[in-house]
């Protein structure tokens, strides 16, 4: 799979249910989630240029495919506040080393909220491999298509010298059809 079709597959409404598994707090936990994904338009393209050059990223670097991300999620691990509802959105951008691997900039991250640059890469059946090394933490995500409407996503959460598991989840995620 090359990353603009990963992209263009994944772009729609979904609904996405989780659940982790936070080792350091022997705690299970059940997310609800409403994802978006959209392609970015012509507007976007100076919040991708600047993104670009606050990485550590060649500002002439070829991006492809570039999206952006909304999500709202209840989680039945709130214990200040059980109806709280997080939310965010970020903007993700593609940069292809070849056809089956690159760097992802994303100005939010996805285990700390700072902007990270991930590795990515595709397993041979399709599997999109997301790696990125954050200053506390390691995550890997992987995300796989059962079928045009359902998606998978996997996690793990590692300590920042890679020793130790701090996280898991898992959530399947079915796109919302409009008619």
């Amino acid at each position: 799979m090359r990353i603009e079709s990963f992209v263009s597959q994944s772009v729609g409404k979904w609904r996405s249910m989780r659940s982790g598994h936070s080792l350091a707090f022997q705690q299970f936990e059940d997310v609800l989630s409403e994802i978006e994904i959209k392609s970015t338009d012509q507007s976007d393209q100076s919040d991708i240029k600047e993104l670009i050059a606050s990485s550590s990223l060649d500002n002439n670097a070829s991006f492809q495919s570039a999206f952006r991300m909304e999500w709202a999620a209840e989680s039945d691990w709130e214990p200040d506040d059980p109806s709280a509802v997080s939310s965010g959105s970020c903007l993700l951008v593609p940069i292809p080393d070849n056809e089956t691997s690159g760097q992802l900039i994303r100005s939010v991250g996805y285990a700390e909220s700072e902007p990270a640059i991930s590795k990515y890469s595709f397993l041979e059946d399709g599997t999109f491999l997301l790696t990125t090394q954050y200053e506390q933490s390691i995550a890997e995500e992987r995300i796989w298509f059962v079928s045009e409407h359902v998606r998978c996503r996997s996690s793990v959460l590692r300590t920042s010298a890679g020793s130790g598991v701090l996280q898991t989840s898992f959530a399947s995620e079915v796109r919302r059809l409009t008619h």
